[in-house]
This record gives structure tokens, C-alpha cells and sequence, in this order.
């Protein structure tokens, strides 16, 4: 299910208004429907002993709901599931409808949760589904096998492993100690060169690396030998971050090496984002034309299709940014234009025009990072999200509104955006 999908479903289950108690469950890829089934009725057994007639009707019949969906399913979807089930306000608040929702996440969820309360869980999906987390990749070889693994936000997948059988550093004998050396070394050898060969086709794709940064790991040391050796693509050999000691091999092995590289997962992650927003400072500051900031001027640059990257402050949810979506319908041809307008400009009028003053009916308002984060797919545009946890990102939040946009071209932005000339805190930006 694509990402897009992902956010009208979760918008959907936020809107809804319950009337009583309601189910959340959010289940990982190799969790038994057996083992939650067995965990419902048991709850729902429990829910007799409540008191209130009222609520106890309404956890019985979300539980029952969630019971019957589940028979639908032999096993839990690849990449999980998600189950959302309860009575809520009909749209006109005048009645109660019962909802059941659910869906498989478009990647790999590693949530365990199972929730009767007054309200759905949704943030901690939210955090794992459409955090916009880059991929990071990791080796975990030693004289056992090798296993080659990604992961993204907190969700890991297994892409490729083998075992061998490399010969020990003494035999019983037949063979003299230097013939026996020398194969033995020539097997570590093209056990190496193969560990090489299959890291190149799970983490090259199109002679373009897939992964932010690279984590060798291993109990022996093989590893450093990967990591020294020339058979080992430069492209590849230029993203590692970190060389981690482990006690195991194999998936142990790569739950362990997650745990003591995140330091270094957390400073990749770090020196990204800072690079991204002292290049928008850059641009800033030699006046080069080619940036934007700004709710209100980034939504009208892309809506003349100028913008090719928009930074967006991971957290700006919470401001009250609204995009207008219009469709024109006189004198072009029908269209949807996209504008910035504030909640008390939609609450004064409803009237609106694009800017050649040609009238729009009003098709809709949604919150910006919404709205950006669903559509900037279809308008060719490339998202990244930052935070303010460095001292740039403080910067860019305060004195730029955490929204700025890179165009793909140079132009007069004056006459773009009506004339208005771009003003700036100085005492923020300094």
C-alpha cells in the first residue's frame, strides 16, 4: 500500500469521534493472528465484570468486531497489520456508526500493540510509517556466514545471507602444513571476494548506492579484512560509519549490531540534515534567486511548478499552516490551483481567485504538511524533513518558518509573488 494511501486511512481514523471504548491493534509480520485472537477473547470474557452498561457494550462490541475481522486473515500480511475497530459519531453528530479499519503498512512495522481506550492509536503508527528516515545497510560476516540487512526508521529487513565452511587452522594430518596454509587461506580468500560480490548486488542498484551509510559488523575479523581489502567496491567502502565487535552471527548478530552503531546512525543522520540547511543559508546569503521560504511564497512557487526540494521541519504540524486547493472554472480550463490561506481568511470568505483574478470554487483545505507530504510525489517535488535539534535547525525553524522550497531554475520571484519583496528577522537569522 503506498504511502499516500497510508496517510488518507490514518487522517480517516484521527477524524473519527468515538462514543465509547475502541480497539487499536498494530501487529509486526511474524506475529500469530492465532496468538491475538486468543488475547481478544480472553478480553472480551474480562469485559463482563465491567459495571457501566454503557461501556461495557461498547468494549464488547469493538472487541467482537476486531475477533471477526481477524477470521478473515490466515496470517499477519509481510509487512503487518493494522486493526481499528469501535463506534463512533455518525458525520452530521446525530447518531452512531460502527467502523471496522484495516490495512497492511506500505513497509515493515516493528509495533506490538494492542490498545482498548477512549481513543485509536495512531501516533506511534504515524512515527514509524511516514517518518522519512534514510535506509542505512549492514554486513554481519564472520567465519560462519554473512548476512546483509537495511534498516529504516525501526524497521529491519533481512535481504540476503549464506553459510560456509571455511577449514580450521589445523588438520588431522594427510596433507603437509604448508599445502594445508595455503588452501586455507586461498578459501578465506574467495569466501571474501564473495561476501564482496553479493554486498555490490543488495546495495547497488543501478551503479547508485541505496543506503545513507554502511555497518560492518562481526565476532572475528573478517570484518576488517572487508573493510581493508580492494576487492571491496570504493563506493560502498567510502559509506562506512562504523566497524562494531559483536558476540553473535546471523539476525542475533544484527539485532546486536543495530544497538551499538546507533550512535553512528544518529550522526549520519545529523550531518545530512545540517548540510541541507547550510546550503539554503548559502543560498540566502549570496542572494542566488534559487530559494524561497515561507508557507505562502513556497506554495505558490509550486504551484507554477517551479520548486524541486522542499525542507520541512519535521514538527510544523502543530503550526496553523492550511493549504486551499481550487479548482479553476472560468475562463481556463479546469484545473486544481493551490494557494496558502489562513483558517480566519476561510472563515471570512469564500471567495477566491488565481492571479489573473479569474474566480475558484473551493475544493477543499487541509493542513500544509499534510497536504505536501501527500501530494509532493505527483508534483515532481523531493521532500526531505529536519528537526531542530542542531543549532542551524533552531535557525531555520525561528527565523524561516521551518518551510523553504530550492527551485529548479532562476526567475523574477518579484513579479511571481505580486511584487512583494522578501523580508527577513535579521536579528533571527544572525
Amino acid at each position: 500500500m503506498v504511502k499516500e494511501l497510508i496517510v488518507k486511512i490514518l487522517r480517516r481514523v484521527d477524524a473519527a469521534k468515538p462514543t465509547g471504548s475502541v480497539v487499536s491493534i498494530i501487529m509486526p509480520p511474524r506475529k500469530q493472528i492465532s496468538d491475538v485472537s486468543k488475547l481478544l477473547t480472553e478480553e472480551l470474557g474480562k469485559s463482563s465484570c465491567i459495571k457501566d452498561r454503557t461501556t461495557r457494550n461498547s468494549v464488547a462490541e469493538a472487541q467482537t468486531s476486531a475477533i471477526q475481522r481477524l477470521k478473515l486473515y490466515n496470517k499477519v500480511p509481510p509487512n503487518g497489520l493494522c486493526l481499528y475497530t469501535g463506534l463512533v459519531m455518525e458525520d452530521d453528530n446525530k447518531g452512531e456508526k460502527k467502523i471496522v479499519i484495516d490495512f497492511e503498512p506500505n513497509r515493515p512495522i516493528n509495533l506490538n500493540i494492542y490498545s482498548c481506550g477512549l481513543n485509536f492509536v495512531t501516533d506511534e503508527v504515524k512515527k514509524e510509517l511516514l517518518a522519512n528516515e534514510p535506509p542505512f545497510g549492514f554486513i554481519i560476516v564472520d567465519g560462519n556466514g554473512a548476512l546483509y540487512g537495511t534498516l529504516q526508521g525501526r524497521a529491519k529487513e533481512v535481504i540476503n545471507k549464506f553459510t560456509v565452511e571455511l577449514p580450521k587452522k589445523h588438520a588431522r594430518g594427510g596433507q603437509s602444513s604448508v599445502r594445508f596454509g595455503r588452501l586455507r587461506v586461498e578459501k578465506r580468500h574467495n569466501y571474501l571476494r564473495k561476501v564482496c560480490e553479493v554486498a555490490e548486488s543488495c546495495f547497488l542498484v543501478n551503479d547508485r548506492v541505496t543506503v545513507t551509510g554502511l555497518v560492518l559488523a562481526g565476532s572475528a575479523d573478517f570484518k576488517n579484512e572487508l573493510e581493508k581489502t580492494q576487492m571491496f567496491d570504493p563506493r560502498l567502502a567510502e559509506k562506512v560509519v562504523k566497524v562494531v565487535d559483536i558476540c553473535y552471527g546471523g539476525e542475533n548478530g544484527f539485532n546486536q549490531a543495530i544497538e551499538l552503531s546507533q550512535d553512528a546512525l544518529e550522526s549520519v543522520r545529523f550531518v545530512k540534515e545540517r548540510k541541507s540547511i547550510s546550503k539554503f543559508f548559502d543560498e540566502i546569503a549570496t542572494d542566488s534567486g534559487m530559494v524561497c521560504y515561507g508557507v505562502a511564497d513556497t506554495m505558490k512557487l509550486i504551484d507554477a511548478k517551479s520548486i524541486a526540494r522542499v525542507l520541512l521541519f519535521e514538527g510544523s504540524a502543530d503550526q496553523i499552516c492550511h493549504t486551499c486547493a481550487c479548482s479553476c472554472v472560468t475562463p481556463t480550463p479546469m484545473r486544481l490551483s493551490y494557494q496558502y490561506v489562513t483558517p480566519e481568511k476561510i472563515a471570512e470568505t469564500r471567495e477566491f481567485t488565481d492571479q489573473d483574478g479569474s474566480p475558484l470554487d473551493l475544493e477543499g483545505t487541509e493542513v500544509f504538511t499534510e497536504w505536501i507530504t501527500e501530494n509532493y510525489r505527483g508534483l515532481g517535488i523531493e521532500l526531505e524533513l529536519v528537526s531542530d535539534r542542531s543549532p542551524e535547525g533552531t535557525q531555520f525553524l525561528k527565523g524561516f518558518g521551518g518551510v523553504c522550497g530550492f527551485l529548479r531554475y532562476k526567475l523574477e520571484q518579484e513579479l511571481l509573488l505580486g511584487g512583494v519583496e522578501w523580508t527577513s528577522d535579521d536579528e533571527d537569522f544572525m
